[in-house]
């Protein structure tokens, strides 16, 4: 398969070497092009020879000498120079199917493609993985690779997922693992089904791959689940129990690897009703995507600007913070330090309930424009309403449910700041040091 190249850069190497918009990229060295991951892995050597069929469609070969390492120049007309592939599984607790009708196309994709693990992070089941895409990997070194693997239970998995071969997908963990590909591996954990001793089973199966990560995330049940499998929301007990067997785990894999590797979820130490551990607890902060370490590093970092701030009483400002029901206490906390500092400065905490997906919903990032404007309507709001940028889709303009955030501002009459987990970021927000 060729792809056709949208545009050269100005100056860049290809365009120096005469490739131009509308031409077919056949092979680099003589390998195939098939995608991005094709054109990213063949573009690094320093001397090329791309073939390429221009727009008469006469196939010539160019030459490229630049620095090992160094971008070729070319944009195609998507990043994966193909279409996305969508999941084949039906999986039990997929947020997707919990949907209501009457969102955005978009938000009903589910996506399962290898190259937007390496790429942008996502997670993926290996039910969609051909063996030349298995072998490109190996070949590649491409890493990390990020796993959704649920349970390492090969009946279990292909109850869960829906689909015959997700059992022997499972196979695939091990030779990605045996040729040293790094994995980053998550759980989405459903209480009578892979919790307990399938949790156990799972986490130690894992250990034994050397991968580099396990996250547990606890199942997420909206409202709209008719016709779905039945599954048990977390209980307090059920959470306690999930992270007390990760937190042992994780004490075993600091003697063992010198590092934790298992993690559970804020939202499971927030039903368990256990404290979220300080910042240090987590390393890196590798599964700080799946919720996991969130609050503690928003705590220490916003605790570290706090400290080094100098007091300031001439700042007169009230602000509000609406923020998921699970994050709002530690929240509060938060504020209340820097109240305490900065005396005329006033902070009202909002915890959302989420009405539009269900009150089984509670972390900010799932709130919906409806929900704000409805629940914060006539309550006193201040200079500005701070919000979870994770609310909103990547360009910071839409909710969930299609709201604009123009129209929460022109409705509440407030001006709306997203914010990202960053402590600092939330200290100028409060204090008015950002627009």
């Amino acid at each position: 398969m060729a792809v056709t190249i949208k545009d050269v850069y100005r100056n860049s190497y290809a365009y120096r070497a005469g490739c131009e918009a509308g031409d077919t990229l056949l092979s680099i060295n003589g390998n195939e092009i098939v995608d991005v991951l094709d054109y990213r892995f063949y573009q690094l050597n320093s001397d090329l020879e791309l073939k390429i069929r221009d727009k008469k469609g006469v196939v010539h070969t160019v030459k490229v000498r630049k620095p090992e390492y160094e971008e070729l120049g070319l944009e195609f007309d998507t990043y994966l120079m193909d279409k996305e592939k969508s999941c084949r599984n039906k999986c039990i607790f997929c947020f997707i199917d919990q949907l209501p009708d009457g969102m955005r196309e978009s938000l009903y994709f589910k996506d399962d493609d290898s190259r937007l693990s390496f790429l942008f992070g996502n997670y993926i089941t290996l039910t969609n993985l051909t063996e030349h895409e298995i072998s490109r990997i190996i070949k590649m070194h491409i890493s990390p690779v990020n796993v959704s693997v649920h349970t390492t239970n090969p009946e279990l998995r292909v109850r869960m997922m829906k689909n015959r071969f997700a059992g022997d997908s499972l196979k695939i963990l091990k030779r990605l693992s045996e040729h040293g590909i790094v994995l980053n591996t998550q759980i989405v954990c459903c209480p009578g089904w892979n919790d307990g001793e399938e949790l156990k089973r799972t986490i130690q199966d894992l250990y034994d791959l050397n991968v580099n990560l396990i996250g547990v995330v606890p199942v997420g049940l909206t409202k709209y689940r008719e016709g779905l499998e039945e599954i048990q929301p977390f209980t307090e007990e059920k959470a306690r129990e999930t992270v007390d067997i990760l937190e042992a785990f994780g004490e075993m894999c600091l003697q063992t690897k010198g590092k934790r590797i298992a993690y559970a979820a804020d939202e499971l130490y927030i039903k368990a009703g256990y404290e979220i551990p300080d910042a240090s607890f987590y390393g890196d902060f590798e599964a700080i995507e799946n919720g996991i370490g969130l609050i503690a590093q928003l705590r220490e970092d916003l605790r570290d600007e706090l400290e080094w701030r100098e007091a300031d009483d001439s700042i007169h400002r009230t602000v509000s913070i609406a923020c998921g029901v699970s994050a709002a206490p530690y929240l509060r906390e938060l504020m209340d330090e820097v109240e305490q500092k900065f005396t005329g400065v006033k902070v009202n905490v909002y915890p959302i309930v989420n009405d539009f997906f269900g009150e089984q919903i509670n972390v900010s990032g799932l709130i919906v424009g409806r929900d704000l404007i409805s629940q914060l309507k006539n309550k006193p709001l201040g200079n500005a309403l701070l919000i979870s940028s994770a609310m909103l889709r990547f360009e910071n303009d839409l909710f969930l449910d299609d709201v604009h955030i123009d129209d929460v501002k022109r409705k509440l009459n407030i001006n709306v700041l997203p914010i990202n987990n960053d402590g600092v970021m939330l200290l100028d927000a409060v204090l008015g040091n950002s627009n």
